[in-house]
């Protein structure tokens, strides 16, 4: 699947991935190749996800994510160091 990663400042990673996972507003919750549709806010925490077998983390300060049709975009509000 293909996942942006966005911040009104710049791109951050644009690829393709195996997994994700992110910090839902409810708990953090994992997405793979052929997930159902799905909008969701994200609080403050971690972002991984897996691409071309090594696995990278994002701090984010919150954000929305968007899956449709094996394409994952988070607009993140920004990043923590």
């Amino acid at each position: 699947m293909h996942l942006e990663i966005l911040t009104p400042e710049k791109k951050i990673f644009e690829g393709d991935v195996t997994i994700a996972t992110f910090p839902g507003a409810d708990g953090s919750f994992q997405i793979m190749e052929n997930h159902a549709p799905l909008v969701s806010l994200l609080k403050e925490g971690l972002v991984d996800y897996r691409a071309k077998g090594s696995t990278q983390s994002l701090k984010i300060t919150g954000g929305v994510v968007e899956v449709l049709k094996n394409k994952v975009i988070l607009l993140a509000d920004g990043i923590s160091e």
